[in-house]
């Protein structure tokens, strides 16, 4: 994953790409999908399914190699690896950011659990995904 990118940075990203930063709420749903489970995976709390700093890899990991840990619609770390910007505001010029990292303890890297920082705060457990609009797959 791309990380050490602002939040400021990342919307511009996702716009030029025809996309946008998910909303919070959009992120959680990726993650939980429509059965509200607590983790991608279920409800197990299972550290091994995720880059989390109980696993020691200490440093981001290929977005494929937590296979065990895919969400329902398929969709790769979102518990750990980086924590991700997301268009929600949560203060004045503070954004939400979900999934928490490798640098992150498990139990803060449940989906439904949120971080924010300031839209020019970047580190390296920190990076962003895009969403497409519904007509792109049309």
């Amino acid at each position: 994953p791309v990380v050490f990118v602002t939040w400021r940075d990342a919307n511009a990203y996702a716009e030029w790409a025809g996309k946008a930063l998910p909303t919070s709420q959009q992120w959680e749903k990726a993650a939980r999908g429509t059965r509200g489970t607590v983790y991608p995976w279920g409800d197990q709390p299972t550290p091994a399914k995720c880059n989390v700093r109980e696993n020691g890899v200490g440093a981001t990991t290929p977005v494929d190699c937590y296979q065990t840990g895919i969400s329902p619609y398929g969709v790769y770390d979102l518990c750990g690896n980086v924590w991700e910007w997301c268009s929600s505001e949560s203060k004045h010029g503070r954004r939400e950011l979900k999934g928490g990292s490798w640098t992150t303890p498990f139990e803060r890297c449940t989906p439904s659990t949120f971080n924010d920082a300031a839209e020019t705060m970047c580190d390296d457990d920190t990076g962003f995904r895009c969403v497409a609009p519904p007509e792109t797959f049309e």
